[in-house]
């Protein structure tokens, strides 16, 4: 005979609507009851899919509101679009969930009440480690850490393309503006920056790795790193920063202080925005296919083991006047 949800809750000693809410991830049970009741369903093969038969699939799609806004970094938006794309191939309901680490996350992901979710770009650890404590199927995108199953761009080999073109177009102090280096993603371009500097044989100077201030909007922190980067005594010759929204702030600051880009300084992007395709000059940049990380993201939390944990998506060097006029 199969195993009922009467079954359950005789073996969890508690009520069949306890039962009920704990499988359907329904709200009014701690944490702690739902995980015990879950663990039982499974140890004596309740399957749990009847239940929720009836009921179309949510997933929630996190975003960090301070690292990752739509109004500052319109790459999560895109990134958006794939999720949303791949919802409606697999009969998922997603909904959007903007939070930051002091925001009761718990309890607003319970009014989500969600089978599943996405956290896309940035979260502090402690953020992370309560979320995956929740005992539902969670996937990074643009991020990783620890064991959960993430899907990136190849930052460390896209650094690493950004740097090898400017070399190849002749530039010799050529700097590295990043944003926070706690952002897996950041990291891995400097990396990929550091490692083309070493091929050529050019000892990394300190000087021009510069990290663009915490506490101030993207643009006004890339700014402050071009300008601390043009105080040098010997100022750089060329930047790779770390997405388009610093290489348009960067842009901007060098034509402010009366640079010709590329002529004096050429400078390249990251993710190719429609800001840095529609600039003047437009920005070189490395092609990120966002959608498709989105839609790589749903495919991975919902097949879960059967995915590689660590899975990258390619990248494209898009070369424009900002480094070829």
């Amino acid at each position: 005979m199969p195993v009922t949800i009467r079954d359950v809750a005789e073996a969890s000693g508690v009520s069949i609507s306890t039962v009920s809410r704990a499988l359907k991830n329904q709200r009014g049970l701690s944490d702690e009851t739902r995980r015990m009741i879950r663990q039982v369903a499974r140890d004596i093969g309740y399957n749990a899919a009847r239940l929720r038969g009836a009921k179309a699939k949510q997933l929630a799609f996190m975003v960090h509101r301070q690292h990752s806004h739509f109004s500052t970094n319109p790459f999560f938006s895109d990134v958006l679009h794939g999720v949303e794309e791949a919802c409606r191939r697999f009969g998922i309901v997603p909904t959007l969930l903007t939070c930051g680490p002091t925001d009761p996350i718990r309890e607003q992901l319970r009014m989500h009440e969600p089978d599943m979710i996405l956290a896309a770009g940035y979260f502090e650890s402690e953020v992370l480690q309560m979320v995956a404590g929740l005992d539902l199927p969670i996937a990074l995108i643009d991020f990783s850490q620890g064991d959960l199953p993430s899907v990136n761009p190849d930052n460390a080999v896209g650094g690493y393309m950004a740097t090898r073109h400017l070399l190849d177009i002749g530039r010799k102090r050529i700097a590295y503006i990043a944003g926070s280096l706690a952002h897996v993603s950041i990291l891995e371009r400097a990396q990929g920056y550091r490692r083309a500097l070493f091929e050529a044989g050019i000892l990394a100077d300190p000087e021009l790795e510069v990290v663009a201030p915490t506490g101030q909007l993207h643009d006004l922190g890339a700014s402050a790193a071009m300008q601390q980067l043009l105080r040098l005594r010997q100022p750089p010759d060329a930047v790779f920063a770390y997405n388009d929204a610093a290489a348009l702030a960067a842009l901007r600051t060098c034509m402010q202080a009366g640079l010709s880009v590329p002529g004096d300084i050429a400078i390249v992007g990251f993710d190719d925005t429609l800001s840095a395709a529609q600039s003047d000059p437009p920005i070189t940049t490395l092609r990120v296919d966002r959608q498709e990380l989105g839609r790589f993201g749903v495919e991975l939390v919902l097949q879960g083991s059967s995915m590689p944990r660590l899975n990258t998506l390619p990248v494209e060097l898009i070369v424009r006047a900002s480094t070829s006029g």
